[in-house]
């Protein structure tokens, strides 16, 4: 397992030119290691990945290893193997702790073609690697017989749940059993997944909201289901503000209205409008956060 409790998927800061601000990423960091936060998460969907030069992840990954204290997970999925392949053993090289990996976009390929996809990179490093199933981004599902077969490579430890399909999280939970730690990647799913035999969550909300995240997990595995249950239902408002728009669009954004300054979002996403940064302004403001 490479961690338990709450991970962030942290935001890639960018200056007011659109490039890498490291400075601002060294401040994030810190405060997620002061606020409990179990692991950490670059380059992923949150940190647009995608979007990052081959130097930019370096540097970005480089910092995060050093100055973390705390698991570092890249994001090094893509629709080519081979590019994954490069991705994830730089990461490697770089010293990170485990590894994120997407299912396939755009090509997609069959479950069958999915076991070959990981376990091809899977074979090419020595760390350890969790699946990420998110078919609102790809289009593609990791079935849970799917991620069964996966879980006899031995370091395929984990799978971000983020389908939204609890009953399919439900089956490859009792498919994989202790093979595959799973973790929440909805926000507003955390505590069924928890009660379901997860082990944690890689959150968005949480790049505002550490503490709660982290407490949420804390109180689950402590016993305390009724603060757990009392957490997770208080969060529901905050959840739906920040993904009122295309992740991290909002999340950016809200950082910037309290004052942390992350830059905007790369092309091909954009700002939001002005009636739903309203909105989030008033979410904002009924959490105290500004």
């Amino acid at each position: 397992m490479v961690f338990q409790g709450n991970g962030t998927a942290l935001v890639t800061p960018f200056n007011r030119d659109g490039g890498l601000d490291i400075a601002a990423a060294s401040n994030l960091i810190r405060h997620q290691r002061e606020c409990g936060t179990a692991a950490l998460i670059v380059c992923g969907t949150t940190g647009e990945g995608s979007t990052l030069t081959e130097e930019e992840r370096e540097q970005l990954i480089s910092l995060a290893v050093r100055e973390a204290d705390m698991p570092v997970i890249v994001g090094t999925g893509s629709n080519d193997t081979a590019r994954a392949i490069a991705l994830s053993r730089q990461a490697e090289r770089l010293g990170a702790n485990a590894l994120l990996v997407v299912t396939p976009y755009y090509n997609k390929t069959s479950q069958a073609g999915l076991i070959r996809h990981f376990t091809m990179i899977a074979d090419s490093v020595s760390i350890p690697i969790i699946l990420y199933d998110v078919p609102s981004r790809t289009g593609m599902r990791i079935l849970p017989n799917t991620a069964a077969e996966l879980s006899k490579h031995e370091l395929i430890v984990g799978l971000k749940a983020a389908s939204g399909d609890i009953s399919s999280i439900a089956e490859t939970i009792a498919l994989c059993g202790d093979a595959v730690a799973i973790y929440s990647g909805n926000d507003d799913q955390t505590l069924p997944i928890l009660a379901l035999g997860g082990v944690g969550s890689i959150s968005v909300v949480s790049n505002i909201m550490p503490r709660e995240c982290a407490m949420l997990c804390e109180k689950w595995r402590a016993g305390d289901t009724e603060s757990a249950r009392r957490i997770q239902l208080s969060l529901l408002p905050i959840v739906r503000a920040l993904f009122s728009d295309v992740n991290p669009i909002p999340i950016k954004e809200a950082m910037r209205i309290m004052g942390c300054d992350v830059g905007e979002c790369r092309p091909p996403l954009t700002q939001m409008d002005s009636v739903a940064r309203l909105r989030l302004i008033d979410t904002l403001s009924e959490y105290s956060l500004i």
